[in-house]
């Protein structure tokens, strides 16, 4: 049996022998969906984790801080809502995270800067993202305002920093730098 294939390339059986090129692509959108994604999911799952442990310090129950979460939209009628506002409340968290991670996923092809020093990155876009919620978004939600405290705000940014803006830079870094 002859094992000469297409353009005279030697066949053993059906598994081609030769130099194996490698080929690059431009990432599809459903690469983009898999990074934002994954960074989202990280961004989320450890702000949520660090929001319950600062507050369970405090005596509040992870329940009673979704239902906070979810009193941007209800205003106070959350905490009245049982389990439906706080699964609402984990939502609208998720939400804002996937939001996040993809205002970062699209502005790193922009600003190359966010992928080539994601440390960097990551504690500027956490602060950024700590700038918006709590002097734009929360005060324009139904959240019942809170009295100013330093080491509250402290806390918060240095939340953001670590549990929002670091995991989505090193998350887009890792899967599509």
């Amino acid at each position: 049996m002859n094992n000469l294939g297409q353009g005279g390339r030697f066949y053993s059986g059906s598994i081609p022998v030769g130099p194996i090129v490698k080929q690059h692509s431009i990432p599809t959108q459903a690469s983009a969906v898999s990074v934002i994604f994954r960074a989202g999911m990280a961004c989320g799952v450890l702000d949520l984790t660090a929001a319950f442990v600062t507050w369970s310090l405090q005596g509040v129950s992870p329940y009673r801080i979704l239902q906070a979460i979810a009193s941007g939209l209800l205003g106070a009628d959350s905490f009245h809502g049982g389990w439906p506002t706080a699964l609402l409340g984990l939502a609208c968290h998720f939400f804002i995270a996937f939001c996040a991670a993809t205002l970062f996923y699209f502005g790193s092809y922009k600003l190359k800067f966010m992928t080539e020093r994601p440390i960097l990155a990551g504690f500027a876009f956490g602060i950024a993202v700590y700038l918006v919620m709590y002097w734009l978004v929360m005060p324009l939600s139904r959240i019942e305002p809170r009295p100013f405290s330093m080491v509250r705000t402290l806390i918060a940014i240095v939340t953001h920093m670590f549990c929002v803006g670091l995991p989505i830079s090193l998350t887009v870094r890792r899967y599509n730098a």
